[in-house]
């Protein structure tokens, strides 16, 4: 076997949240051009279909799904689909997510709830969901995205959003733990916290303050459409084999500059 065998997808199925657009979109190409069949869901199914038909345009097989990663019954009815299309489901990537730009004294409770409802009690419910398949079958790759935010404090100046990070903080906390505890399944836990990418929850934030955000990036830039293809592969293939409960930041440094 070659080295490069271990990063191949052929015959295994990934379903990924909030696969329309952005990080998503990026992953769910990067997955497709490795082998993998795709399942996409997110609210807006219009995004998801769309990119489903690109995927297909280039030979990949995909489906789209209508998915609310906050309410049980629509992960439930995701998951099933997803089976009933394919058969099982080898790779989760919990991408969804929800921010809400506020100081911290003024920021809604509603605001608060949404972006915990989206962004940490989605991925478990989509965990517990596709875990529930995964058990039985001793094996399975679910990877979570975080975000850098979640390392540390955030300058108000440039990112004012104290759900969004706490959010990713637990979900780097779920990683580490539920790595633990189906690890004995043979289920690999992981997560990918990403610096700043062209996306559209960050286009105001680099709108007005890519000089600072590029400035503080040890590589001085921020991230590419290919960029986080590679640590999704990685996370999502046999070379990972040996790898559970890791946080990979890919920030182009910033969480070490």
């Amino acid at each position: 076997m070659s080295v490069l065998d271990l990063f191949g997808l052929d015959g295994k199925v990934a379903l990924i949240t909030g696969g329309g657009r952005g990080l998503g979109e990026q992953m769910a190409h990067g997955l497709a051009q490795a082998g993998a069949r795709i399942a996409l869901g997110s609210r807006r199914v219009e995004s998801c279909e769309s990119v489903r038909d690109e995927l297909k345009s280039q030979g990949a097989d995909a489906v789209a799904f209508a998915l609310d990663v906050t309410q049980p019954e629509s992960v439930a009815k995701a998951v099933e689909q997803t089976l009933q299309v394919f058969g099982h489901i080898d790779i989760l990537i919990n991408n969804g997510g929800a921010s809400w730009g506020s100081p911290a004294e003024e920021m809604p409770y509603e605001a608060w709830q949404k972006v915990l409802q989206t962004n940490l009690t989605g991925t478990f419910l989509m965990s517990q969901a596709v875990g529930r398949h995964m058990i039985p079958r001793r094996s399975g790759k679910i990877i979570n995205i975080a975000s850098i935010a979640g390392f540390r404090g955030s300058d108000p100046d440039i990112l004012d959003a104290i759900g969004y990070s706490a959010s990713k903080g637990g979900v780097i906390a779920f990683t580490r733990d539920l790595a633990v505890k189906w690890a004995r399944h043979g289920i690999c836990v992981n997560a990918i916290a990403p610096g700043f990418f062209p996306t559209k929850m960050t286009q105001h934030m680099l709108s007005q303050h890519s000089e600072a955000i590029v400035g503080g990036t040890p590589l001085r830039r921020v991230g590419g459409e290919r960029d986080l293809q590679g640590a999704a592969l990685y996370f999502a293939s046999a070379a990972s084999d040996f790898t559970t409960g890791q946080v990979l930041a890919v920030d182009g440094g910033v969480s070490v500059g």
